[in-house]
């Protein structure tokens, strides 16, 4: 059977964010919210939300239970936020808690995360599967030979 750890990352949060997308509903303030404090623009992908909540629907699967502070760092940057100055070290910065926790909550609303009582946010049944069944169409669309062993 296939997995979400036998295909590509990037590949598997691309289909999945199309899947997903009319599940989730992008806030009104994304256009004005920067996805962290390094940051000084916000993000100009068009599809953004619906790719961000596909990256945080896999990373709580290979991760959870995950807390929305353990994300923030995973998310975050080790950047000066400007690359101008190449004087400094870098510094690690956090990704914005807002983003993170309101898909995590449109996830939850859609039911393919739950929250577990003092240990974070897990991935639900129905988010496992919507995950593995993504992958194995993709191992089968894709023209890969490493990955045709796992179909």
């Amino acid at each position: 059977m296939t997995t979400l750890y036998d295909v590509p990352a990037e590949d598997l949060i691309e289909a999945v964010a199309e899947e997903i997308d009319d599940d989730l509903e992008e806030p009104e303030w994304l256009a004005f919210a920067k996805t962290g404090t390094g940051r000084e623009l916000p993000p100009e992908q068009e599809d953004f939300w619906s790719r961000r909540a596909a990256s945080l629907l896999r990373k709580v699967a290979v991760d959870g239970p995950v807390g929305v502070e353990r994300l923030r760092s995973a998310y975050g940057d080790a950047t000066n936020g400007s690359t101008r100055y190449r004087v400094r070290p870098n510094h690690k910065r956090d990704a914005s808690g807002n983003v993170i926790r309101t898909a995590l909550q449109q996830l939850e609303e859609a039911g393919y995360v739950e929250t577990s009582e003092k240990r974070g946010r897990s991935v639900s049944g129905a988010g496992r599967a919507l995950l593995d069944e993504t992958a194995s169409e993709l191992i089968e669309a894709l023209d890969r030979p490493e990955l045709q062993r796992y179909a």
